[in-house]
């Protein structure tokens, strides 16, 4: 299994950025799928979650109104869009399959993480 996060790179504060998580695995489409992020010195949060077929979607608070996951199962692909974006929300972003179909808000709940890419918000 492959997860393949790209996207990130340096933004100023207010600006968008889309990420995107590609998905190897064959099967893929039948799983939740959820991004994480790990800013420095702190431990890795819960972003924001998707069933497997696109209709639920939870957030974090921290980035509820701000961010939008999304998927598109024909390409097996991820996208996380990242609006309105501060400086806490530097971090690290890793895209992770879900052991169930389900959206899960805990890492526990995730088999299969990709290597993250880095998002850093700063004028």
């Amino acid at each position: 299994v492959q997860l393949q996060a790209s996207g990130g790179g340096l933004v100023q504060p207010g600006g968008s950025l889309r990420l995107t998580c590609a998905n190897s695995r064959r099967t893929s489409s039948n799983n939740g799928m959820g991004w994480f992020r790990q800013a420095p010195g702190k431990e890795r949060e819960f972003v924001a979650a998707i069933n497997w077929r696109g209709a639920d979607a939870v957030y974090a608070d921290s980035v509820k109104g701000r961010f939008t996951i999304s998927r598109d199962n024909a390409k097996n692909t991820v996208y996380l869009q990242m609006n309105s974006l501060a400086p806490d929300d530097t971090a690290v972003y890793y895209c992770a399959s879900a052991l169930s179909s389900s959206t899960s808000t805990n890492a526990r709940g995730y088999r299969y993480w990709g290597k993250g890419t880095l998002v850093t918000v700063s004028s």
